[in-house]
């Protein structure tokens, strides 16, 4: 079991989503050579979405990942593979090259249960391209069960590698993620499944470890778990628990000695109490981050009031 998990390194693609992808070039190849010698499967490098489909006005190297500019980045390959994500709608078919010309060894497409035969449009297209794929159903602790039964009949007759069961607003725990797993395996008997986890209520590790005894085969984490609000699962962790030969501690812990530390002053994510209450909610962490921004941030009860009143609830059942 343990020897088949391939671990997908997120820090600058979620980690991305705290900083607005304000990382240096050197942290970002620092961090590459240190997931290879980690012995880390895969990085995934960003987001391969088109700047002019989101009217970006200010250049932002990995949110838009361009193929020259990752040539120079990373102008040797090492162990680690590299992934990009794409948003439904965000993305040029012109802005992909076929896989023998870039760097990008896997393109992950994200989307909303609704979305899922645009989602595989995609996917199709990458995988014509030559690319890994996988498809990132996003949001699943609200999705009806017989919309997700309907979304499967697509997604088993598509050329996808992997699908993922993610956990976008960390409200699940390990027994949720074993009956999902289940349920996913059910379904798709001939796909390799991932799991993507937030920190919000301190399970992401468990989660992440649950899914893996289920025969989840793609583990997603971050570095020192940067990734948006609560964060994700720590790759740290993932390395230093699972027994695979191929997996070295010490390099994860260079790169969160070396930057990682000096980042946390810089930029907050992690188990912080409103993350945790949107968790506990099952909401999506928005909220949280806007209150955090705002002067009242450590008012944990004022905010557990503000999302618990009768006024949020309109909100809440529309969401």
């Amino acid at each position: 079991m343990e020897k088949r998990s391939n671990i997908i390194d997120c820090t600058i693609r979620d980690g991305g989503l705290v900083n607005n992808w304000d990382f240096s070039v050197e942290f970002v190849q620092d961090l590459y050579n240190g997931l290879s010698e980690a012995g880390v499967e895969y990085m995934e490098i960003g987001y391969k979405n088109s700047p002019k489909l989101l009217k970006a006005t200010e250049p932002n190297p990995w949110r838009f990942l361009d193929d020259n500019f990752l040539k120079e980045i990373i102008p040797e390959k090492k162990f680690t593979k590299l992934s990009a994500l794409v948003d439904i709608g965000r993305v040029d078919p012109n802005d992909i090259l076929p896989r023998e010309q870039s760097v990008l060894d896997m393109i992950r497409v994200a989307c909303y249960i609704r979305e899922v035969d645009k989602g595989l449009e995609l996917v199709q297209m990458f995988h014509d391209l030559g690319y890994e794929t996988s498809l990132n159903i996003m949001a699943l602790s609200s999705v009806p069960e017989q919309q997700l039964i309907e979304a499967f009949e697509l997604v088993k007759a598509s050329p996808v590698n992997v699908v993922y069961i993610v956990d976008s607003f960390g409200s699940l725990d390990p027994s949720d993620i074993e009956h999902q797993v289940k349920k996913f395996k059910e379904m798709l008997p001939n796909k390799q499944l991932g799991i993507h986890t937030h920190n919000n209520m301190q399970l992401a590790f468990a989660n992440t470890l649950r899914a893996m005894q289920n025969g989840v085969s793609f583990l997603d984490s971050s570095v020192y778990g940067m990734g948006r609000a609560a964060g994700n699962c720590h790759t740290e962790l993932l390395v230093s628990y699972i027994k695979k030969p191929s997996y070295e501690i010490k390099p994860v812990l260079r790169v969160i000695e070396e930057h990682m530390l000096e980042m946390r002053q810089q930029w907050e994510w992690g188990y912080i109490i409103p993350y945790m209450i949107s968790g506990a909610l099952n909401e999506h962490p928005r909220v949280a981050m806007a209150y955090r921004d705002s002067d009242d941030r450590d008012k944990f009860v004022d905010f557990y009031d503000k999302v618990t009143s009768p006024e949020s609830l309109p909100a809440r059942a529309s969401k």
